[in-house]
């Protein structure tokens, strides 16, 4: 019996020690869309994908969902092959499956009918060690909106400086 709690002990130790999952922002989309909703999502991963994503090997910038036949995909989502892995490696830019109730799916393709609207991800990240993805409904942004954010930006650091001072 105390040879079990030991084991436990050490288990939970060694589980405390681990270094934390990654997760991976779109800054890209933050600059370039307003972001008007979200959803967390799950995708469907097959073999090696999640030893790559692990290693911190994706790039989420140029990605963009679609429905196709009443189901949500992700595409142009890039997971690099498992340097590791065998012939059994996946294809780096297969279309993902969203993984979603079909009532979140159908209120999401109604919005995203709409003119100037699109479906972005957010962010990408572990949740109880299963990958999950802030889907975003987003309207692109304009040259001036951006001007007149990083102004906003500019004169909150001013203040922040003479306050500071």
């Amino acid at each position: 019996m105390a040879k079990m709690k030991q084991a436990r002990v050490a288990a939970k130790a060694e589980r405390a020690t681990k270094a934390p999952e990654p997760s991976f922002d779109n800054r890209r989309a933050r600059y370039e869309y307003e972001k008007l909703e979200s959803l967390e999502s799950g995708v469907a991963l097959t073999g090696t994908e999640i030893k790559s994503i692990r290693l911190g090997n994706v790039s989420i910038t140029e990605s963009f969902a679609r429905l196709r036949e009443g189901e949500l995909w992700l595409l142009n989502f890039n997971i690099p092959a498992y340097k590791e892995g065998s012939y059994f490696n996946h294809e780096p830019n297969r279309p993902r499956k969203l993984l979603l109730h079909r009532e979140q799916i159908a209120r999401l393709a109604g919005r995203a009918a709409e003119k100037g609207l699109t479906l972005v991800p957010w962010r990408l990240y572990f949740k109880n060690g299963r990958v999950k993805i802030e889907l975003a409904l987003v309207r692109g942004k304009k040259l001036w909106d951006r001007r007149r954010e990083i102004q906003a930006r500019d004169v909150k650091r001013e203040i922040a400086r003479s306050t500071g001072s």
